[in-house]
């Protein structure tokens, strides 16, 4: 089985985005909230890398929208 990591990435950074609820599950755990997401209960270091890049894409994007908003004032 193999999977397109960054397009997982994608996929999964969009639900957790339009869902505050589960947003706030992935802070607080987010090897939880990812295996309950994707329904594959994998160990938590292989889980580590897709952590990580969720994490960057959901940085990408709350700093995107601060800048948005920035350029509204002007």
């Amino acid at each position: 089985m193999s999977i397109d990591i960054k397009a997982k990435i994608e996929e999964l950074a969009a639900k957790l985005q339009k869902d505050p609820v589960l947003l706030q599950d992935f802070e607080k755990d987010p090897v939880k909230t990812l295996e309950k997401l994707t329904g594959i209960d994998l160990p938590d270091d292989q889980l580590q890398p897709l952590i990580s890049g969720i994490k960057a894409k959901l940085a990408a994007s709350g700093l995107s929208d601060k800048l948005e908003g920035l350029k509204k004032l002007f």
